[in-house]
């Protein structure tokens, strides 16, 4: 018999399962009721839903492609109208299933849903609409998923607000509160009445997605705060965005907490390094996330990694230039490339020392040692095979989904190049 959803929850908690097994970016299970009134539906980007007398409040509605799903599940636990959906933040998994509703509304002839969201969300939309050519191939690298195709149309809010909004549907109170953390247009949600709080991405049961390489701005020291004035309501129940529940005040007042405290952590001492003049490349090599914390089964780094938020702080208060001189205005990389390949003995080389290196287990350097063979020689079919084999190997000994994607990709195209 397959666990529930709040089994599984209670069995990560105590260490009885391993987050491994139960990615939080995977599509899990069906609804489950939490209380009286509310409803979870676990997804790839989760669904909150509220029973109230005048409809349903969602929070989050679902991605494209599983939006039908999330409303079958739904309607499988109620049939009242979607009266307001709010957008925890504008990111594509969590903002389609709006449309769906709105089908069924003009069938039925009921009263379209309104949808809530922070004000900085239609900017998002916006941005999203101007880069999907970029955005489709981030997408396809990160997730593995060739094919995508970054949507152009989107349900823009009926209704925006800035700081805090304050939402009363059929006699149940929804509080809307801003925090700038994975992106600037986040909304956390807080039903006092249920002490119920939707989180959004705010936590994620993973290491906080405070870095990602191919992403724009996060803001780890403002979600950490967020983090803890949520955790100050005393919430009995934790809904987030992805991943499972967190039931009990005890359970989710710790979950909160050392999320920030982790944040907190590599703030702080990315911070000081840059104010000691430190390059980028030795604050990436020297901060580390508090060991105590990766070992919990919701802060492991199997999204993000905390390498990847320092470079992200770095950038938030020091722009792009790494501290070295060279890379300020850098030679084109295969003009470099081709210069150090003729010194190490010609491409080949390089490629058989980057093997060499990866067998002895220093992957890094061996990373480095591949890519500028194949700068060096684009076409050359070996020097591809040997790309393609050390890429692979990253890809394997990496945790979490950022690495895996850039690192799959790479060795596909080096697959490619050398023949299969």
């Amino acid at each position: 018999m397959t666990d529930s959803v709040l089994e599984v929850a209670d069995k990560l908690w105590r260490g009885e399962a391993s987050i491994a097994d139960h990615h939080p970016f995977s599509f899990g299970g069906g609804l489950v009721e939490i209380g009286d009134g509310t409803a979870f539906v676990p997804s790839f980007a989760n669904v909150s839903a509220f029973s109230t007398d005048d409809g349903l409040v969602l929070v989050d509605t679902g991605s494209l492609l599983l939006a039908r799903q999330v409303h079958e599940a739904l309607r499988g636990w109620s049939a009242a109208r979607l009266d307001t959906a709010v957008y925890s933040h504008g990111h594509i998994d969590h903002v389609f299933g709006v449309p769906v509703f709105e089908e069924e509304a003009s069938t039925n002839g009921w009263q379209p849903p309104r949808v809530v969201a922070h004000e900085a969300l239609p900017h998002r939309f916006d941005r999203y609409i101007l880069t999907a050519g970029y955005n489709s191939v981030i997408n396809q690298r990160q997730f593995k998923l060739p094919n995508l195709r970054w949507p152009t149309q989107y349900r823009y809010p009926d209704e925006t607000y800035r700081d805090r909004h304050d939402i009363d549907v059929g006699g149940r109170r929804f509080e809307l509160h801003h925090a700038r953390g994975e992106t600037d247009d986040h909304t956390w949600t807080w039903i006092p009445e249920s002490r119920v709080l939707c989180c959004g991405d705010l936590f994620i049961w993973a290491s906080p997605n405070a870095g990602n390489p191919q992403k724009v701005q996060r803001y780890p020291a403002e979600w950490a705060v967020a983090l803890r004035e949520m955790a100050d309501l005393e919430p009995e129940v934790l809904l987030p965005g992805h991943g499972f529940p967190v039931v009990g005040p005890q359970r989710v007042r710790q979950a909160l907490t050392e999320t920030a405290e982790m944040l907190e952590s590599l703030h702080t001492q990315t911070l000081e390094l840059m104010n000691q003049g430190a390059r980028l490349d030795e604050i990436i090599h020297t901060v580390r996330a508090p060991a105590h914390l990766l070992e919990r089964p919701y802060l492991q780094p199997i999204y993000d990694e905390p390498e990847f938020v320092v470079r992200n702080i770095w950038r938030l208060y020091g722009g792009w230039y790494d501290g070295n001189p060279a890379t300020l205005k850098p030679a084109p990389e295969a003009e470099l490339a081709t210069e150090l390949a003729a010194l190490a003995g010609g491409p080949a080389r390089l490629a058989d020392r980057a093997l060499e290196l990866a067998a002895a287990g220093d992957l890094r350097l061996a990373g480095h040692l591949a890519e500028l063979a194949a700068q060096a020689a684009p076409d050359d079919a070996g020097v591809h095979a040997a790309r393609a084999q050390v890429f692979g190997q990253r890809a394997v000994e990496e945790a979490s989904t950022m690495s895996k994607g850039v690192f799959s990709w790479t060795e596909s195209e080096s697959r490619e190049k050398a023949g299969g």
